[in-house]
Order: C-alpha cells, then structure tokens, then sequence
C-alpha cells in the first residue's frame, strides 16, 4: 500500500491532549479519529499524545475505544488497523461523559488532563475541537472560559499552549456570525481561534496558489483581458441522507455557498501573497470579499436562483423528493440547490463575473472549478466543424478524481480541414504514488502544529455572510412557489435563465 503524503518529512506536533466535544456524534466516527488514526500511522502524531471524547452519551472509556476501531476499519483509507497498533494508539484514547452547561464537567475534564500530562507527557498542551451542533457552542467556549482552559501560557490551569477548533457552520447569518465571534474573543485570543472549512483541507484546493503563483505561463492571463467567466460548480448525487432535520435549518446557500465555494472564488480571485502565510494569504481573501459588487434585496433575482429536489432517478432507481425526506417540512421551502453570480470590482476582474452552483441530487458528484477563456479574437475556423467556436477551458477537478484538465481545439488528421475540442489532463492519483491524505488530517495537523493557514479570519466570516445575508432575506420574503427540479436532473430552470441572460451556459466535464 503506498505510503501517505503527509508521512515522513515535516515537523512533528508537541506533545498534547485533544479534546472532542460531541464525541458520540457522526462526525468524531466518520472523520475526526479516524483522521487521528492515519496521522498516528503515519508517525505524525507526537509521543505524548491523549483524544479525550467529551459527549452527553454515557459510557466507559473501553466501550469508547471499541466503536472508534469499529470506525477506523469502517472509515479510515488505512483499513482494519492491527491489534498491537491499535493498542498502542488506543492508550491514549479516552471519553469523559458530562452536560455541556454544568462546571462540574470541566473541573473532570481538568483533572483528567492533568493526569493524562502525567502519564504520557501532554505538557499541558491541549485542542478543544467543536462537534457538537452549533447549538452548542456559545455554553461551550463560556465554560471552558471560567475554567480557565481558554487561557494558556505560564500560570494558565495547563500551563501550555491552547487553541480551539470550530466546525461549520459558523453563525447562520451576519448577525449570529458577529454574536460567535465575540464569544469566541471573550475568551480566546484570535491566534488560538481555528475556523474550519474543510474543503481548505483538500489537496487540489491547496494546490490552487501553487498552480497559480509556481507556474509562470497562467497568471499573465489570469485576469480580464484572457478571462471570459469562472465556474465553481459542487454537485451531489445523494439526497439529504437522514439529515433532514438539521438541513431544514440550513440549506445550500448557507452549507455551501457562504463558505467551501466562496473560499474557492477567493483562491482563484486572490492577488499574490507577499508571503505564504496565513496573515498574507487571509489578507489577499478578504480583499476579493471587499472588492465584490453587492447584491441589493432588489437585484437577487438577477443574481440568484434556487430549487427544491423533487422526486426522481438517480442511476436508473426511484428517489424521493425532498419533501418527502424524514424530518423535512411537507411544505418546506428550504432550497436544495442553490446559484450565485458574483462581480469582483478591481483591476483584474472588473467585468469578469463567477458563477457558483451546487446542488443535491444531481446526475453526478463532481466538485470543479472551470476557468472559460475568452474567444480567439479573429475567428477563422468557424465553418470546420462543431467545437471550432467554444470557448478554452481550464477545468481544476476537486473531487471525485482530483487533477486538472485543458480544453483546447486541434486539426482533425485528414484532408480538409476539421476542427474538434480535445484535452490535456494531469491527474493526481496517477501521477503521485502517494496516498492522497484526507482534509481533516491536515487540517488536524496545523492544528495541532499551531498553522492558521488552512482556517477562516473572523473578518473573512463576517464579510461572506454580509454578502449572503440579502440573497437570504430576499428569499425569505418571497412568497412564490419554490422552484422544483427532478431529482437526476442538473437544476431548476431558473439557474439555467441565470446564466443564460448574459449568452452563457452551465459547464461540467461530465455533463
């Protein structure tokens, strides 16, 4: 089995203590241990490590121990981890059930730090990772305050360094973002704060400022001279897979727009860093959410669509609507499929507008960034066949198959002349013999190894949600029918009527 990228080479984390809150929840067993587990296999976590599950559900450390193996074979891209492995990793694992609200959880959750930097030398280094719903966290961070484990330092109750990760989603509008922040401030100093995003985690993500800033041939014509529009497409095949609930207070604007797809358009947006750290980087982001037209309750419907699944066919089989999901309102109007078009008013893309889509059950899951190049400017080829007329594409493929493509136009071989649209692609897996590290084992490691570069600014936050919080209330106040879309098809007409009006259309490289 080939080795992971992250394995060997890099700085190791101090030793330390992890602590999940919201233990029992899907996401410690489907992502948070078992990334721990593939950082542990891959000689990345330090010696003196303890992951402390912190969750409401009662039970004893060893039964904790038996559902997180059962999770890491189930889970993990390393498989069924051996016994003595296991083992040794397990020895640090422990659950501590407690209320959220009630001090007495956090006097326990102290001690057993304490004795865990005892026997296995945590040195009083400790993340507080947040799982729990966002419910949840405002009580959270105010007792880990008056605990004192907020503080770190010499004469802290740890007496090393602290820090405290935060799952998405961060506020559910402007207004409950700002509220979050400032309880995050009241306790935390900003470099202990790490916003998660984990879409920021992903490889091909990463490798967008190398691609662009490493490589000299792309960024003379990454701008609006060369540039017609941008795409940034997440599509889903799945429904809202028992999480009906939950996304019933969320939709896709708030689940996907306002954070994975708006931190691509950053990324692809971005000017470049005068360094690569995470105060250069998030200040070149926060600069594109600056530059960005915004969008008045009165033109969203101009620069916004939405639609619902309906029932439908996803690979040949019968699928339910989405009101006809368990825990959904049978009257809902919560939007499952969501379209934003953006103008970044600044010298490089003043007219250039980015169109961001994502969708549950679609024809395909697929998440790709498509950069569409002007036309050529004296057209000689048109009457030689189909495609001689499309535009170039750059295609950044994020998921399923990570990698990059180029769409070009080439001479058919033969006598005449005819014209058909060809590709260049570059596809991580084949290229690399490496094991493609999962986003959460990063984005663990920085946190652990105290690099905020991966992690959203709280200024960054505020300014996504500003531009999202009109589209909201617009959507709010209208009263029409929700748009519908078969589920197995690409998206209600109105995304389409989105585009269209500017003589544009919706690309996929599958579609």
């Amino acid at each position: 089995m080939p080795v992971s990228a992250l394995a060997g080479g890099g700085p190791r984390p101090d030793p330390c203590a992890i602590v999940i809150f919201g233990a029992s929840g899907d996401l410690t067993a489907r992502k948070l241990i078992p990334a721990l587990w593939n950082l542990f296999q891959d000689g990345r976590l330090p010696d003196g490590f303890s992951i402390i599950g912190l969750a409401r559900t009662p039970k004893t450390s060893e039964q904790f121990r038996d559902e997180m193996r059962k999770a890491v074979a189930e889970h993990s891209r390393t498989g069924e981890p051996q016994a003595d492995q296991w083992s040794e990793f397990a020895a640090g694992l422990f659950y501590l059930q407690g209320q959220y609200d009630r001090p007495e959880t956090y006097q326990q959750l102290i001690e057993l730090l304490r004795e865990q930097c005892c026997r296995r030398g945590s040195c009083g280094n400790q993340l507080f990772y947040l799982s729990t719903p966002p419910s949840g966290y405002d009580e959270i961070i105010r007792q880990l305050g008056q605990a004192g484990l907020a503080a770190q330092g010499p004469g802290s109750v740890a007496g090393g360094w602290s820090r405290i990760m935060v799952e998405k989603p961060f506020g559910r509008d402007l207004a409950s973002a700002k509220r979050l922040n400032a309880e995050l401030r009241r306790e935390f100093e900003e470099e202990q704060i790490y916003r998660i995003d984990h879409y920021l985690g992903k490889e091909t993500i990463q490798n967008l400022l190398v691609f662009r800033f490493a490589n000299g041939i792309f960024e003379p014509i990454w701008n609006r001279r060369y540039v017609d529009h941008v795409q940034i497409s997440v599509a889903e095949k799945l429904g809202v897979e028992g999480r009906g609930a939950s996304y019933e207070e969320a939709g896709a604007l708030r689940d996907m727009i306002q954070n994975h797809l708006m931190q691509m358009m950053c990324l692809v947006a971005m000017e470049p860093p005068t360094r690569l750290d995470h105060r250069a980087i998030g200040n070149e982001k926060v600069k594109v959410l600056e530059a960005i037209r915004p969008i008045t309750d009165g033109d969203v419907a101009c620069w916004a669509a939405r639609g619902q699944y309906a029932a439908g066919t996803i690979d040949g089989k019968p699928v339910p609507g989405y009101r006809e999901e368990p825990g959904v309102d049978s009257r809902s109007r919560t939007e499952t499929y969501a379209a934003v078009k953006f103008e970044i008013e600044n010298w490089r893309w003043a007219g250039v507008p980015f169109y961001l889509r994502t969708g549950k059950r679609l024809p395909e899951r697929v998440t790709e960034v498509s950069i569409h190049f002007r036309r050529a400017p004296h057209l000689l080829f048109n009457e030689f066949g189909d495609g001689a007329m499309e535009k170039n594409r750059l295609v950044i493929r994020v998921q399923p198959h990570e990698g990059i493509g180029l769409h070009f136009r080439v001479k058919v071989p033969g006598a005449g002349m005819q014209i058909r649209p060809r590709s260049m692609q570059f596809d991580y897996k084949d290229a690399f013999e490496t094991q493609h590290p999962e986003a959460y084992e990063r984005l663990l490691l920085d946190g652990l190894l105290g690099d905020l570069t991966l992690f959203n600014r709280a200024d960054w936050m505020e300014l996504s949600w500003t531009l999202i919080d009109p589209i909201l209330c617009a959507w709010d106040q209208d009263q029409q029918a929700l748009p519908q879309y078969p589920a197995g098809t690409w998206g209600p007409e109105e995304a389409y009527d989105l585009i269209r009006r500017d003589g544009r259309k919706w690309w996929i490289s599958q579609q």
